[in-house]
């Protein structure tokens, strides 16, 4: 798995942030997304998967690498 996000879409509703908060953060000053994993373990898919899917904005892309 790979993940994107594009930071100019985040509207800082911080969801992924509280589904994945070892892959994602937001800055302090505008709330915007910030990509801590691009290439997270397999525990973590699940809840990346979750997180672009409630995202807004839909503002975080994945790409299922084999």
């Amino acid at each position: 798995m790979k993940i994107s996000v594009e930071e100019d879409r985040c509207c800082g509703a911080g969801q992924c942030v509280l589904l994945a908060p070892e892959v994602f953060d937001q800055r302090d000053d505008d709330g915007i997304v910030v990509l801590l994993d691009a290439a997270p373990d397999g525990p973590l898919h699940e809840a990346v998967r979750e997180s672009a899917a409630v995202c807004p904005a839909a503002a975080i892309h994945i790409d299922e690498v084999a």
